[in-house]
């Protein structure tokens, strides 16, 4: 049914996060409690400050509870019993990503976090919070959402453990998951709870699944799909690249069938994906009275974050580019969801007049720069297509890719007063944007800021194959064609691509030939990205098998931390730091070659005096960590460590990110 709320412009009081701010409001209970991973930012590109303002504009009394001390559930008590149900999320991440690195160490901070802290929400938070929900009052309805649990819905491969998982309403135990973008699902639920009908009675919601006990019966019919059962994906590669086959080939909303993953004696349910919002509905829910701030009781403390949307505007969801590496598709939906230009410039005007702005628009796009409405000119092919991505291995003929609505924001949005710039920082779609020579010179003009973020990810044909990204000279052109159009209006601006080391199909030899690309060209890529498999992803079902699901081909997969390591340096082999890394690569591929000083060289014959240091600070490190005082802790070589009784001790473990204050794993 059409999203109908109230939407009114003017900035409301954020919603209550204690009890104290419950009752000042007159209320002796909430309808629906929040708990979120997230510090409260009552901003729409917060999923946490969007869902709370959505409820509010449909008339309930809503209460966020904003990373909780998850060690007890007496913060899960403050607001009292909610009439209707708990909301749970891990926040606008996955809690595992956003608390380990590529290497699985403990990241150093938190952007989602007051003053960017770490361990203020725990591991598998959806866990942790659905636990802890229903033991502070049983009987109340728990339902999952967020990017967390949607992406866990089924079986999955989790990097951080390297198992097969369970689908996460298995481990979370809650009533309901509403996945992918939840407005629509969310209103359903809250009114269908507030109208009388049980969790059981909502089974049936788009966008919704659910457990089945083991004396329930399955769904059946020509709707439904029976994926592999757990207990077979854990055991058989080509049962897991199945159950992702058909997983992704289920994402339409106009033709997807349900789903049914047998977990034992008991079974998972995945509905059809809830429908896109159409221009109305997305226009209802970005004119809801947000404040655009955290909520007041953080005071000064900066929520990175925040920092780097805070004077941005989404114009769009969704991403028909279907990289296998990511999840925006999985989650956000292949169909593109626009706002009006009307509701973007009223954005931006309100913008424009907030204490604090100083002109400067700080990106105005979405998942990409651009993408804004584009869809299917053909509306009743687009309601069968299975077809992954709309524009690998080629742009689909169908597919409407001008960028005409998009200059046209673009150009009202810098002509209005108080507006000095309007940039895109969104990462740009090279192959729809070199379809418009006059996007692309407009784009040059007036909207960068000297660099211009692009994503080519790699230049070997099969690990783009794999991607499902352009090839390597799809980039070479646009970057030309960018240059030349940034010299015509007299700057002088580059791109800024992004790359992956470590993706599936990629080795070695792969990431030498990057280098040499890189050498060549002249690209010295300051911020690389290694590769992390995120559950349901394409791309993780390769890392975790070997094979490509759609083909069930053998691809080639870094799963040793060293190779990992070398290929990330290779990336940055420019870096000195990086230099017996990268030789030790060169020499035992037998590229000797690429050391010395020619014009293809990647690295000189002598280490330079940085790498020297960094490798007498590493010997150091190593010596010191042996050494106590004046006592050496290993003994001689070959004898394990022993204490004062002549016992083996064990060696030491850090703390992790799940309990930070408890002394060890």
């Amino acid at each position: 049914m059409p999203l109908k709320i109230a939407s009114e412009r003017t900035p409301k009081a954020p919603l209550p996060m204690s009890g104290e701010e419950m009752r000042a409001r007159g209320w002796d209970a909430v309808d629906i409690v929040l708990v979120t991973g997230d510090a409260y930012v009552d901003h729409p590109s917060f999923a946490n400050g969007l869902i709370a303002r959505l409820l509010e504009a449909a008339g309930f009394r809503v209460a966020v509870l904003a990373q909780p001390d998850w060690s007890s559930c007496e913060p899960w008590r403050q607001f009292g019993r909610p009439r209707l149900f708990f909301g749970i999320s891990a926040g606008n991440m996955d809690s595992m990503i956003n608390h380990y690195t590529a290497s699985r160490k403990v990241r150093n901070d938190d952007a989602y976090s007051p003053q960017g802290t770490i361990g203020r929400r725990p591991d598998r938070a959806t866990l942790g919070y659905c636990q802890r929900s229903r033991e502070a009052f049983p009987g109340v309805p728990v339902v999952a959402g967020g990017v967390e649990a949607s992406l866990r819905r089924i079986a999955h491969y989790d990097y951080w453990s390297d198992t097969v998982r369970r689908s996460i309403l298995m481990d979370s135990k809650a009533d309901l998951v509403v996945f992918g973008m939840g407005e629509r699902t969310v209103l359903d639920v809250a009114h269908g709870l507030d109208a009388g009908r049980t969790v059981r009675d909502l089974r049936g919601l788009r966008g919704v699944a659910y457990r089945l006990g083991a004396s329930e019966q399955i769904p059946e019919g020509p709707d439904t799909l029976l994926l592999p059962d757990y207990e077979t994906v854990v055991k058989d590669p080509l049962a897991f690249c199945e159950m992702t086959r058909i997983s992704h080939l289920e994402t339409n909303p106009h033709n997807a069938r349900r789903l049914v993953q047998r977990h034992g004696r008991e079974a998972v349910v995945i509905n059809p994906p809830a429908l896109p919002l159409e221009q109305d509905e997305m226009d209802q829910v970005y004119a809801l009275p947000y404040t655009r701030l955290p909520h007041p009781s953080y005071g000064d403390a900066r929520i990175p974050a925040f920092e780097v949307v805070q004077h941005s505007v989404q114009i769009m969801r969704g991403c028909f580019g279907g990289c296998t590496f990511c999840s925006i598709t999985a989650h956000e939906g292949r169909i593109i969801q626009s706002r009006s230009q009307e509701s973007i410039i009223t954005e931006i005007k309100m913008l424009s007049a907030q204490p604090g702005f100083k002109g400067t628009v700080s990106d105005i796009g979405g998942p990409t720069a651009n993408m804004y409405q584009m869809r299917c000119t053909r509306p009743e092919v687009e309601a069968k297509c299975r077809r992954l991505s709309c524009v690998h291995p080629t742009v689909c003929k169908l597919l409407g890719t001008d960028h005409g609505p998009l200059r046209s924001v673009m150009r009202e949005a810098r002509s209005i007063p108080g507006v000095k710039r309007v940039l895109v920082a969104s990462g740009v779609r090279m192959d729809l944007a070199r379809r418009d020579p006059e996007y692309l010179q407009e784009l040059a003009e007036h909207h960068v800021g000297g660099h211009l973020k692009v994503a080519p990810e790699h230049t070997d044909p099969e690990v783009l194959a794999l991607m499902k990204k352009p090839a390597a000279d799809d980039f070479l052109e646009f970057d030309k064609a960018f240059r030349a159009a940034s010299n015509r209006v007299g700057k002088k601006q580059y791109t800024v691509p992004y790359f992956i080391a470590s993706h599936p199909g990629s080795d070695i030899d792969e990431m030498i030939d990057l280098a040499l690309f890189l050498k060549r060209n002249g690209y010295k890529p300051d911020q690389v990205q290694d590769f992390i498999p995120s559950p349901f992803d394409i791309a993780a079902c390769m890392y975790h098998t070997g094979l490509d699901p759609m083909t069930k081909q053998p691809v080639k997969v870094a799963k040793g931390m060293r190779n990992r390591r070398t290929q990330r340096a290779l990336l940055q082999f420019f870096k000195p730091e990086n230099y017996f890394e990268v030789r030790q690569a060169l020499e035992h591929a037998g590229r000797q070659e690429l050391i010395g000083s020619g014009c293809d060289c990647l690295i000189p014959d002598r280490p330079p005096r940085e790498a020297l240091d960094k490798k007498r600070g590493e010997a150091n490190r190593a010596f010191t960590e042996q050494t106590s005082g004046d006592h050496i802790r290993g003994g001689p070589a070959g004898q394990p460590r022993t204490g004062k009784q002549g016992r083996r001790q064990p060696r030491e473990r850090g703390s992790v990110g799940y309990r930070p204050k408890r002394p060890g794993q």
